[in-house]
């Protein structure tokens, strides 16, 4: 609750004041705002508000509700980093394609989304976006001191846009199928030069490819609250 104003000029008792009119009148200095505009107190002209255009109301009401977009100040936050996942450390996939998988992780993008690789010559996994809500960070780790992954950004994995081609009579009649969306060379090159740099590092650790190779799951009499990883 905000506090109270206090006025200069309290009540004593109900319509007597503590000071006069003619002593409020030279505390508060009116006296000099009057002499500084020759006698009289400055009159400030009203600016005119221009007038309302009226909107002549529509003859039939709506069939169905206009909905309003609601007004969203909320900012976007950056997404907190788990503290069990640092660059190198390996991970196990929970969830989509290569479920079950260990991958490497390389860096969190601005998304908030994880980069992780496979490397894709061990496992299959290619570099690719993860949800850091669908890994299970392990204790191991690996030295990513050769690995360059500054170009590799969340515009990287941004999808092309393609226009639909035309299907003609003719081709229909062919059996005309769409083409299938081919990997660019320069991604595959991509590939080829993160994991050459990581694969260096793997073969120095004795073990650790057949680790990565490894699928991750859960056998007959297996707790995994007991499991560590």
């Amino acid at each position: 609750m905000a506090p109270k104003q206090r006025t200069r000029n309290p009540e004593l008792i109900p319509g007597v004041r503590k000071v006069s009119r003619s002593a409020m009148y030279h505390k508060r200095g009116l006296w000099a705002i009057k002499a500084k505009n020759g006698g009289k107190f400055p009159h400030h002209e009203k600016a005119v508000a221009a007038a309302a255009v009226a909107e002549k109301p529509p003859k039939f009401y709506p069939a169905d509700d206009i909905k309003k977009p609601l007004s969203n100040t909320r900012k976007a936050k950056p997404t907190k980093l788990r503290a069990s996942i640092t660059p190198g450390t390996v991970l196990i996939i929970l969830s989509g394609r290569f479920k079950g998988k260990r991958v490497v992780f390389l860096k969190q993008l601005s998304s908030g989304l994880l980069l992780v690789t496979g490397p894709y010559k061990i496992n299959g996994v290619p570099l690719r976006r993860v949800n850091q809500a669908y890994v299970i960070g392990t204790s191991t780790k690996v030295d990513l001191s050769g690995v360059n992954v500054e170009k590799f950004d969340d515009k990287y994995f941004a999808k092309q846009v393609e226009k639909k081609k035309e299907k003609t009579e003719a081709g229909f009649f062919k059996g005309q199928d769409d083409e299938k969306n081919s990997l660019p060379t320069e991604k595959k090159d991509d590939q080829k030069t993160a994991d050459a740099a990581l694969l260096k590092t793997l073969e120095t650790v004795p073990e650790l490819k057949a680790y990565l190779g490894a699928r991750f799951s859960l056998k007959a009499g297996m707790k995994p609250h007991e499991l560590v990883f």
